[in-house]
């Protein structure tokens, strides 16, 4: 049986971007919903807990590009501090995450 996940961004931030969510036909499906290769990271769904770390998240009102581009306003972001706390030693990081991406570090 597959654990149970956690609250992931879309639901944090209410931003309507999941598949067949409010703002799908304003704004796109969020990248973050539909990448399997993080699913499970930090006990979420596809990138649901690992957004920080996708291109193309919508976060405050505006494309986020590259991990390079965004990672400075997902530092400071709410819904990554709540993971962070959450998730305490189990927590995985940037390092762990692009990898999976196809990301070489």
């Amino acid at each position: 049986m597959k654990k149970a996940t956690k609250i992931n961004c879309w639901e944090h931030k209410e931003c309507g971007r999941e598949p067949d969510g409010a703002n799908v036909t304003e704004l796109g499906v969020c990248p973050a919903t539909t990448e399997t290769r993080t699913d499970g990271m930090n006990d979420g769904q596809n990138g649901g807990r690992v957004c920080w770390a996708i291109a193309g998240t919508l976060c405050n009102g505006r494309v986020q590009g590259t991990f390079a581009l965004k990672l400075r306003d997902c530092l400071k972001c709410d819904f990554r501090v709540r993971v962070i706390s959450e998730q305490r030693d189990n927590f995985e990081n940037s390092a762990k995450v692009l990898p999976r991406l196809g990301a070489i570090l």
